[in-house]
Formats: structure tokens, C-alpha cells, sequence
């Protein structure tokens, strides 16, 4: 026959026994400060590589930005080439309009006015664009060249303008009622004349060789 033994009930002493003893760890000072110095020299690299990847960033901007600028520079160079050659033999139309009655009357004929016998391309020949001028000008990145081209860069637009702006001036003149009349015609021809000296032929020889000043200054982008 079994005999029952009974189990044998945990004393409070032997319960201590078991449990594990708690570790505290002591840190000195210098822990510490190595902890706050690694924390400090962790978020200033990280705000160093920031700053070099954004002026990376930047310098590629602006590099794309003149870039572009100087391959405008090119392009209105090329037309301006074309269109002061234009202008001159547009001129030289004129002025044999001025000496000659038959001429004369093929562009003013009972009140219109046939700007094709002398400008067969109309008052423009080609278009002088300033898109990378104006991205340029927002973008700010004048800050990174010096103030001589900023100048030079300056100039050639608006003088790019007042040539643009020869086609307004000249319209005003052939859109007036008085410059209709048979009689004004030699008025009309002389006031065309002076107009596209004035605003294109004078300053195109000026800003053809501007414009190769400021291409060779642009040349490392």
C-alpha cells in the first residue's frame, strides 16, 4: 500500500533563494560624456552632409541654368545675324520706294499698304528669345557670377528688346489713317526708314559683338 506524501510547502526563505538579484549599473561621468559627445558630433555630421549635398544641388542648378542661358546667347546671336542682314536690305527697299514713283505706289495703293513689296518677311525676321533670361533672373543665380557679365548680361537683353520693339513702333506708323493717304506715302516710307534705324540697324553691330563677349564669358558652362 502507497503512502501519501505530502508536498512540501515553499518557506519564505527558500522563495528568496530563488529570485535573482537585481544589477544596477553605475555610470561615472566620462560615460556620460562620451554618450553626449558621440549624440553631438552624430547630428552635426548629419546636418554637414545636408549642407554639401544641397550645395551640390545648387551648383548643378546653376551650371544647368547658365547653361542654358549661354545656348540662348548662341541662338539670338544667329538670328540677330540674320535679321540685321534683313533689316538692311529692307532699308535699301525703302529707300528705292522713296526715289521711285512706280515702287512707291506698289506698296501704298489706294489705301492700303503692301508691306510685302519691301518686307517680305514682315517687320521681324526672326525672333530674339530671352525664356532662359527670365528662369536666370527667378532662379538668382546672378549671385554666382561677377557683376561685369551681370552687366553685359543685362545689356544685351534690352537692347534685344528695342530691336523686338521695332515691330510695335513700325505698326503704329503703317496703322495710322494719315499714313494711308497717297499723298503721305513718301512720309510713311521715311518714318518706316528712321524707325528701323533707330530701334534694330543702329545698335545691331553693338550687340553682335556683345554677344560674343558674353558667350566666351559663359564658356565653362
Amino acid at each position: 500500500m502507497e503512502e501519501n506524501i505530502p508536498e512540501e510547502t515553499p518557506t519564505p526563505s527558500s522563495r528568496k533563494k530563488e529570485e535573482r538579484p537585481e544589477v544596477i549599473i553605475i555610470r561615472n561621468w566620462k560615460e556620460y560624456l562620451g554618450e553626449s559627445l558621440l549624440i553631438i558630433f552624430s547630428v552635426s555630421l548629419a546636418i554637414i552632409l545636408t549642407e554639401v549635398l544641397t550645395k551640390m544641388h545648387e551648383n548643378e542648378q546653376t551650371r544647368e541654368v547658365l547653361h542654358q542661358l549661354r545656348q540662348e546667347l548662341i541662338s539670338n546671336k544667329e538670328s540677330e545675324e540674320i535679321q540685321y542682314q534683313y533689316h538692311l536690305q529692307v532699308m535699301k527697299n525703302i529707300d528705292s520706294a522713296l526715289h521711285n514713283d512706280n515702287f512707291r505706289k506698289k506698296i501704298i495703293d489706294s489705301g492700303r499698304i503692301h508691306l510685302s513689296v519691301i518686307a517680305p518677311h514682315g517687320v521681324i525676321r526672326k525672333d530674339l528669345n530671352d525664356v532662359s533670361w527670365q528662369v536666370a533672373k527667378q532662379s538668382n543665380i546672378f549671385s554666382k557670377i561677377n557683376l561685369e557679365t551681370y552687366s553685359l548680361l543685362t545689356d544685351i537683353y534690352d537692347n534685344q528688346w528695342r530691336i523686338t520693339k521695332s515691330e510695335d513702333e513700325i505698326g503704329k506708323v503703317l496703322l495710322s489713317f494719315e499714313s494711308r493717304r497717297p499723298e503721305n506715302a513718301r512720309t510713311t516710307l521715311r518714318l518706316m526708314y528712321d524707325n528701323y534705324y533707330a530701334w534694330a540697324v543702329e545698335r545691331a553691330p553693338s550687340l553682335l559683338e556683345k554677344y560674343n563677349r558674353a558667350i566666351n564669358e559663359l564658356s565653362n558652362y
